[in-house]
């Protein structure tokens, strides 16, 4: 059984791989994305990462090994 730390480098692994393709297969989007997030206000860009981080915690507890 794996450790939590394990669990965590595959995560993080994971998301890495998830960017790097959105980067390679769509660039021009990925840019024209990147300035559009330049007018969305602080709270709203950090309520989503919240939201966004705390459903990644609930996939990595749920998926991990018991």
């Amino acid at each position: 059984m794996p450790n939590w730390v394990t669990i965590l480098v595959i995560a993080i692994g994971g998301a890495m791989l998830l960017e790097g393709a959105m980067y390679a297969l769509f660039p021009g989007p990925m840019k024209k994305a990147m300035q559009e997030v330049q007018n969305v206000p602080e709270s709203m860009l950090r309520a989503v990462g919240i939201g966004i981080a705390a459903f990644g915690v609930m996939i990595v507890y749920f998926l991990m090994p018991r």
